[in-house]
């Protein structure tokens, strides 16, 4: 007699790890959708309010005109930032002369300009009552104000002087890692330098030129601080007035509408770049710097080098000046006529001079704390998620990075205008917590990004290997995984914090009056003309900022490991050693060496 067989029971696909993933995952969504998603919504219903009146008026009036100007003005942006970014990184990277070493040196000094004080410096060195114009004055007689920078020219001039970092260290890598072993061959078939970089290098440099473009446009588009000291009415600006005024469904449709255009941009970039795989079969083999001889172009590099670097160094110089002169004393002269270090001592001395500081540095704090927190959450379980939806969490992370801050601080006070449980039954309009959770949304994406790439560089079989020694997938991940990234976790927490130490164009949307923060304060010590105050608060900004780049430098440079046989393990390591040790055994007798010494890894960040 047979029998049925029994039919065996279908065990569940997913294993405890993914379950894991799952699980940190939920807490993840729930924040996103909060902080993120839900403001987003609020904004967008609010806009709609009135059977959509206020987009009615927005295509009317002159929120039209202003988008379309914060539209060109971005565009604009994008091309002569990447006209200099891309310029000065062939130049640096591909010629050696006379002052080359220093000029790089001061490439990135932009980087330490805060949007505000950038914004500042220029206004005090080239608008009509500026340095540069009353020398030329005094001194040529010329009209003041036929040699100023004024209106959008002004506008152009600062994005570009303060942006083209982002086309300079996206291009400066790609063309480190370009293999010379192309271009000799184009130029062997006989191809002119000239198609040879149309040709060959400038399709390799692409995914380069886009992220430039990308983030230029976003931080274009975003930028309020140059409009509002040059007076032009982009739509950044529209958003503030229209928000102070009390019309918070045009200010909701203006918002929407930034996000929109941002959102698209976003997308256009994205597919251009997608169009094609712009790869090359590389060899590896080095560039060669071109070095000039002759005393004439030695002497031309040498004077444009030092001419470029002056001119580079010279908003920060000016920022330094102004915070050593006496409030009201500058009026009609070509540069301040006392000094003092009062504006210094009354930083650190005087209680109502300080609380800009201590607000700015604690709420920044309390938002780098979430930052870290979810941003690492966010980049483990992106990367081990498995499945559908993994792209849809990235966007919701990112999302943040591609809005402007008007849009932040908009969407924030529209989802928190009343209380929920999300807000812990509190109004945060007028509180001081409304700053750090803008902070928080705002600057998320840089820790994840950070996190993300440390991640990147872990392979999961070092996880597996602690599971297989006993550990739980907790326990895996808070012992090895985490130490393994501290070096990005901590990179990216640094420039969260600073970021967010320096955060403006958010903050004088949600500020509230009693509490200001560092940024705001110094725009409003500019109104009352205490420019020396605002100035000084404006150096300790750039201090910190240099100070936060090179540790972010550093952190993101890894040691070099000479050898592995004088490594001793300990805590986590330990436990990866163990489950390594025979593989290491087995390559040792294959003849293999551990001797590392890897390539720096790149960084990039927002202004």
């Amino acid at each position: 007699m047979t029998g049925a067989l029994p039919v065996p029971r279908r065990r569940s696909s997913l294993t405890s790890s993914d379950r894991f993933v799952y699980i940190l995952a939920a807490p993840l969504i729930l924040v996103l959708l909060v902080y993120i998603v839900v403001p987003m919504l609020a904004t967008a219903t609010t806009s709609a309010e009135g059977g959509g009146s206020a987009y009615a008026g927005f295509l009317d009036g002159a929120s039209k005109n202003a988008l379309i100007l914060s539209v060109t003005i971005s565009l604009v942006s994008v091309l002569t930032t990447g006209l200099l970014g891309t310029g000065l990184a062939v130049l640096l990277s591909r010629f050696d002369f006379p002052g080359r070493k220093v000029l790089r040196l001061f490439a990135l000094l932009p980087m330490a300009l805060p949007p505000l004080i950038g914004a500042i410096s220029f206004y005090f060195l080239y608008a009509e009552s500026g340095i540069v114009p009353r020398f030329l004055a005094r001194y040529f007689g010329v009209d003041a104000a036929d040699f100023s920078v004024n209106g959008i020219w002004g506008v152009l001039l600062v994005h570009t002087m303060t942006m083209y970092p982002y086309f300079y260290l996206a291009v400066t890598s790609a063309l480190a890692g370009s293999d010379a072993s192309m271009e000799e061959a184009a130029l062997n078939l006989g191809a002119s330098r000239f198609h040879m970089w149309r040709t060959v290098l400038l399709p390799m440099l692409t995914p380069a030129l886009v992220s430039g473009a990308l983030l230029t446009f976003m931080v274009s588009m975003a930028s309020f601080t140059a409009p509002q000291f040059y007076n032009v009415q982009t739509l950044t600006m529209q958003i503030v007035a229209s928000r102070t005024s009390g019309a918070y469904d045009v200010a909701a449709a203006q918002a929407v509408a930034l996000s929109v255009v941002s959102i698209l941009f976003l997308l256009a970039m994205r597919w251009y770049e997608n169009r094609r795989i712009h790869r090359g079969s590389s060899k590896g083999t080095p560039q060669a710097i071109k070095v000039l001889h002759g005393v004439f172009p030695k002497v031309a590099a040498g004077v444009g080098s030092l001419l470029l670097v002056l001119f580079l160094m010279a908003p920060a110089a000016t920022i330094a000046l102004l915070s050593f002169t006496v409030d009201g004393s500058w009026t009609i002269q070509i540069l301040p006529p006392e000094y003092t270090l009062e504006n210094f001592t009354r930083l650190f001395t005087d209680p109502a001079t300080l609380r800009p500081i201590m607000v700015s540095a604690q709420m920044a704090f309390i938002a780098m704390l979430g930052c870290v927190v979810f941003g690492v959450l966010a980049a483990w379980v992106v990367t081990r998620w498995k499945g559908p939806g993994k792209a849809m969490l990235d966007i919701m992370v990112m999302l943040p990075w591609a809005l402007p801050g008007t849009v932040i601080g908009v969407n924030i006070v529209t989802a928190f205008a009343t209380p929920t449980p999300f807000n812990f039954g509190q109004v945060l309009i007028g509180s001081l917590w409304i700053l750090p959770v803008a902070y928080f949304v705002r600057f998320l994406p840089l820790v994840f990004r950070s996190a993300s790439a440390s991640l990147a560089q872990i392979d999961p079989s070092v996880e597996e290997a602690a599971r297989s020694l006993g550990a739980g997938p907790w326990q895996a991940l808070r012992t090895v995984t985490v130490p393994l990234m501290s070096r990005g976790i901590m990179a990216g927490a640094l420039m969260a914090f600073i970021q967010g130490f320096g955060e403006y164009v958010a903050s004088v949307v949600i500020y509230p009056a009693r509490y200001a923060p560092l940024s705001v304060e110094i725009y409003n010590r500019i109104y009352s003309n205490e420019f020396g105050t605002a100035a000084a608060y404006g150096t300790l900004q750039m201090l910190l900022i240099l100070i936060v780049l090179i540790i972010s430098q550093r952190l993101e440079t890894p040691r070099r490991i000479k050898k592995v046989r004088n490594f001793k393990p300990k805590g986590p390591a330990l436990v990866i050693a163990s489950a390594l040790t025979p593989a290491l055994q087995q390559n040792q007798k294959n003849g293999d060496t551990y001797e590392h010494d890897p390539e720096p890894a790149n960084a990039t960040s927002r202004t």
